[in-house]
Order: structure tokens, then C-alpha cells, then sequence
């Protein structure tokens, strides 16, 4: 059992219908009370005003939180539909995460329907690298409660060990975290429509990843809304350089997190991040073009998964099945080269020994190298000709 940090502070409290935001100056956690009082869900707009067609969220009894039991601390994340703050529930850390239910394209009953996919999802997704639910709450805030990952995010990661490289073994296992949440979620008929680096949390060692934030998340259906995502990792099929009116529905599948996959690999093997240089909006455009990141500094023999990822054509790019196949051989051979690698090492040195204690000392046995991983020909992927980003 956890104790409760003294910086904590009980949500219950901090957020009643009658409170005026003035009251609330002297609380020491003022982004707390800045998300209460912008993000509430009681009617009000954020600005006082209300509808009247306005009503709680129906999620299942029994993912409902006791709010009493909510500790909110430090804000932990930001992003355009939610906050994220570090908490206890339940005398365990979690991540408290209040959804804004309210924005510039977006109607009340728009962000509630994002708000109860999300809560279903994720309360109905059990895979070891996908953050565990604690539970929800639909009112008088929407907010959901997850595990607390405290080493931060991929993102974070790779942009404070620049310019180093990930060990080639680490970046493979990384993504094959990813390849296996994905190929879980697409097994249920799930597509995430936001995998990007932010998004994927590290684990206490750093050596493995969670996929979390499910807020675009849904199942797949015929017609789905356009441009979802985060524009530097979005699949072409999901927006068009031709200007359309916003909300436009569109024509795609899981498919698409495919792509978002194959620029995340592409980062894990450079710590470079795609299209650099580039805003979000100019990168799309270079996708939509069918331009690419170079593949320079790729291992060869990764290259075919990349660009079958990345193909413009949704049905050149295979499904996770297949990348976990592809990856799990790379790292197998990637494992199987540092062995054999290290029995040389240590042969050698007992070659020196010998050396030492002998009058005339013996020419060394040579080894072929051959080579570690899956050839081109081995390589069942379709491979795309796009241009590469300069």
C-alpha cells in the first residue's frame, strides 16, 4: 500500500457544482483546478453556458470509480482533448487522465461518444503491453483511471538520448511491443487512428512499451471520419491535399495504423524524427506525394518491412501477424549474431593464452561470416517505390 504524498490532493474536493473558480486561488495545484473548471461536464461549456439536451454518459455500473477515493497531483501530460495528471486511487499510483469535453470542431456529444468507446475499450483490453484500466467516471467529470507508467513516454525517451542511437536488439523489441498490442487490438476489430511515440509509455526497466490514450479508437465500420490522428504519423488514406469540409467521411481500415507503425520503426532504428524540418501539415503533404524518409542508415534487410509499411497502397501492407513474424526472426538472428560473436571473442583469447606458452604459436581458424538476417528474396512483403524526403 502506497502512502499519500502531501502534494495531493483529494478530487472530491477540488471540484463541486456550486464552487466558483475565485475560491479555489489558494490551492497550490493550479492546473488541477484549471482542468476542473474548463473540462466540466454538468452542463456548462466551460463558460457558464449549457444545453439542455446535455446528460451523464452510460458506462457499465461496475467500471465506475469512487471519486472520494481520487488523489490528483502533478500534471503529467497535455493534449488537445485531454490532461493527465499523476494520482492514487485506491491507495495505488495511477494516472488520472480528465477528458476536455469541449472544443473548437468538436460538439458535447461528439467528446461523449469519444469518452464511452474509449472507457470500453480500454476497460475490455487485457494484452501485456496495452496500460491497464482501473476504472472511469462520467460525471461530474469525465475522466478515466489507468496504471501510473512513471519513466514517461517513447518520445521523451528518444529526443533526451539524442543524438545516440537505441541499441538495434532494444529498438527491435520495442516495436515489437508495438506490432503486439496492434495485432491484438486489430484481432478485436480495433483500430487505434493515433499511434505515435508520445503515446507509447515505457516501462519502470525501459526495456518494454505500453500502447495508451484510446481516445480516437474505435471499431472498424464501412465509413469512418477523416483526418484522425497526428498529421506527421497519419496514413495518406485518411485526408486529402484537395481542401474538404471538416468531419468528412472516409473509406479505410486498420490498415492505417500500419503506416503510423512503420514511421515509429523508422525513428526507433535513426532517433530521428520523420519528415524533421517539416510542420505536422507539411509532412502529411510530402506523404500524400508518396514521399518517404530516407532508408540510408536502415540494416538492409529491414528495409522490404519499411517500405511495405509505409506503401501507399493500403493493400501492400501486411498485416501485424506478419511484422511480429518478420521482426521475431530479426531479433532471433540479431541474438543468435551476439553469441556467436561472443564465443569468438572468448576462443580468441584463449588462443592468446596458448600463444603465450607454446614455441611457435598456431595460425587462428577463420570464420566465413554469413549473413545474420532474412534475405530480400526471404522477405514476403511488398516493397513501394516512393520518393525519399530530403
Amino acid at each position: 500500500m502506497e502512502q499519500r504524498p502531501s502534494e495531493l490532493v483529494p478530487l472530491s474536493v477540488l471540484y463541486h457544482r456550486s464552487s466558483r473558480e475565485e475560491e479555489l486561488v489558494s490551492l497550490s495545484v493550479d492546473n488541477i483546478r484549471r482542468a476542473l473548471f474548463r473540462f466540466r461536464t454538468d452542463g456548462g461549456n466551460g463558460n457558464g453556458e449549457g444545453g439542455a439536451d446535455d446528460g451523464p454518459v452510460e458506462i457499465e455500473e461496475s467500471l465506475l470509480i469512487d471519486l472520494s477515493e481520487v488523489y490528483v497531483g502533478k500534471m503529467i501530460g497535455e493534449g488537445h482533448h485531454s490532461i493527465v495528471f499523476e494520482g492514487l486511487y485506491d491507495s495505488r499510483s495511477v494516472a488520472v487522465k480528465i477528458i476536455r469535453p469541449y472544443g473548437e470542431s468538436l460538439t458535447n456529444d461528439d467528446y461523449k461518444e469519444r469518452f464511452r468507446r474509449e472507457v470500453m475499450i480500454l476497460s475490455r483490453s487485457t494484452h501485456q503491453n496495452i496500460v491497464k484500466f482501473v476504472g472511469a467516471r462520467a460525471e461530474p467529470v469525465m475522466l478515466i483511471v489507468t496504471e501510473l507508467m512513471r519513466d514517461g513516454n517513447l518520445h521523451k525517451h528518444l529526443t533526451s538520448i539524442r543524438p545516440q542511437l537505441l541499441d538495434l536488439k532494444l529498438s527491435i523489441g520495442f516495436a515489437l511491443d508495438i506490432a503486439g498490442a496492434m495485432e491484438y487490438l486489430h484481432a478485436n476489430n480495433i483500430i487505434h487512428r493515433d499511434l505515435k511515440p508520445s503515446n507509447l509509455l515505457l516501462t519502470e526497466d525501459k526495456k518494454h512499451l505500453k500502447l495508451a490514450d484510446f481516445g480516437l479508437a474505435r471499431e472498424v465500420s464501412t465509413e469512418m471520419t477523416g483526418e484522425m490522428g497526428t498529421y506527421r504519423w497519419m496514413a495518406p488514406e485518411l485526408y486529402s491535399i484537395e481542401p474538404c469540409p471538416r468531419g468528412t467521411r472516409r473509406h479505410y481500415d486498420h490498415k492505417v495504423d500500419v503506416f503510423s507503425f512503420s514511421l515509429i520503426l523508422w525513428e526507433l532504428l535513426t532517433n530521428t524524427t520523420p519528415f524533421q524540418g517539416r510542420s505536422h501539415v507539411l509532412a502529411a503533404y510530402d506523404t500524400c506525394r508518396s514521399i518517404r524518409p530516407s532508408v540510408e542508415s536502415i540494416p538492409r534487410e529491414i528495409i522490404p518491412l519499411l517500405q511495405s509499411c509505409w506503401a501507399h497502397d493500403p493493400s501492400c501492407r501486411p498485416e501485424f501477424t506478419e511484422v511480429t513474424g518478420f521482426l521475431s526472426g530479426v531479433l532471433d538472428k540479431l541474438v543468435s549474431r551476439a553469441e556467436a560473436g561472443a564465443g569468438l571473442a572468448k576462443e580468441a583469447d584463449e588462443d592468446v593464452e596458448k600463444a603465450m606458452i607454446v614455441e611457435a604459436p598456431k595460425e587462428g581458424k577463420q570464420k566465413k561470416s554469413g549473413g545474420f538476417l532474412p534475405t530480400v528474396r526471404d522477405c514476403l512483403y511488398y516493397a513501394c517505390s516512393c520518393k525519399v524526403a530530403k
